[in-house]
């Protein structure tokens, strides 16, 4: 019985694979997927029904990851079919892209909850910050996650025995005596609020901290590692609007570890004493 071969003009072979005529003139090229027949007058361009397959293996490789000159390699050199190993080498490929795929998710999702902090981040405010008796603990310390140890651990049962009372609402803050950024050895003294002197202890000093008249303040809400960006606000009000810096700067822990779930609903109010330049 004889049959009609279908010809099928490039428009209706990518109308059918689901392919733009421009994909197509591409592939013809460089090679990969030619028509089975150019018109010698017309140069109409003919693709025949067997060549079905051959575009359905293109789009197939694709969607593995495989470049155009990979495919055409496959095409030319191993009749069409995936040997074990180029599959072996696309999976170990794969594995490399997926980690660079998981870095930066993690990374732009990183770059996300720092967008979203800065935008509920208080603006800078101004406050005074009032003469105050503070029980007081002064160490060095190998990192922050150590401060959090010490404060209910040590500090507090210490503050008990000494018969401290804390004011309502509690004040505390830290502050930090190095000279320059360390990631361990921490010279860090914790102060706390308290309603009276007491005798000192080799854990505990008491004294009085003076009135500060003006404090540049923020509430930073997050990481304590994203902690940069709410200081360069912060020094960039204080320098645009005439004032310098007198003290360290305190750091008043509001909700942190001991109290939240999430390390994104961490409060920090950042307190710098400052005076107005003459």
């Amino acid at each position: 019985m004889n049959t009609e071969r279908i010809k099928l003009k490039i428009g209706e072979f990518s109308k059918l694979n689901f392919v733009t005529i421009k994909t197509l003139r591409h592939y013809e090229e460089i090679g990969l997927l030619i028509p089975n027949e150019i018109d010698q007058w017309t140069h109409y361009r003919y693709y025949n029904v067997s060549q079905f397959a051959k575009m359905q293996k293109i789009i197939y490789f694709k969607k593995l990851g495989f470049s155009l000159e990979e495919i055409k390699d496959i095409f030319d050199s191993d009749g069409n079919v995936l040997n074990a190993e180029r599959i072996k080498n696309k999976i170990n490929s794969s594995k490399k892209e997926l980690e660079q795929i998981q870095w930066r998710l993690n990374e732009l999702s990183i770059l996300d909850k720092q967008l979203k902090n800065q935008e509920t981040m208080e603006k800078v405010f101004i406050k005074s910050l009032p003469e105050i008796i503070v029980a007081s603990h002064r160490r060095v310390i190998s990192g922050y996650q150590e401060l959090f140890n010490l404060c209910p651990n040590i500090i507090g049962p210490e503050m008990l025995r000494l018969g401290c009372v804390c004011t309502e609402p509690g004040y505390c803050y830290t502050i930090d005596h190095n000279k320059e950024y360390k990631e361990t050895n921490i010279d860090i003294e914790y102060c706390e609020q308290v309603t009276e002197i007491k005798q000192d202890s080799d854990l505990i000093k008491f004294k009085k901290v003076p009135e500060v008249t003006t404090a540049i303040c923020m509430d930073h809400i997050g990481a304590y590692e994203n902690l940069p960006q709410a200081f360069a606000q912060l020094y960039e009000y204080i320098e645009n609007n005439g004032y310098k810096i007198i003290d360290s700067p305190r750091f008043c822990y509001i909700d942190g570890i001991w109290n939240k779930d999430s390390v994104d609903e961490w409060k920090t109010e950042i307190q710098v004493p400052v005076s107005k330049l003459l």
